[in-house]
């Protein structure tokens, strides 16, 4: 029961999360987001990450991106790179507004 109630909380968190971090206008991130060191200019959307190897993320635009487990920006989120930050994605896939 504690278990479950502890990954409820944790998914409303998330939920709250990408809530407050996509804003209402459908605009796409201002700067660049490299992902295994190829550029993404202004980016928007979904974008694979690697298969085998985890991906090496530069999030230099003003939006957090979003590391999810799925490979179509399904399942649940990894954890986020925000802006300024490199990481490893430990994830399928990327999604940044």
């Amino acid at each position: 029961m504690v278990r479950r109630t502890a990954r409820l909380l944790g998914v409303c968190a998330a939920a709250a999360t990408l809530a407050l971090a996509a804003p209402g206008s459908a605009q796409a991130a201002q700067g660049v987001l490299f992902i295994d060191r190829a550029p993404n200019a202004d980016p928007s959307g979904c974008y694979p990450l690697g298969d085998f190897v985890p991906s090496e993320v530069a999030n230099f635009t003003d939006a957090a991106a979003w590391v999810w487990s799925g490979p179509h920006c399904d399942g649940r989120v990894v954890h986020p790179i925000l802006p300024g930050q490199t990481a490893i994605g430990h994830g399928q896939s990327l999604y940044i507004e």
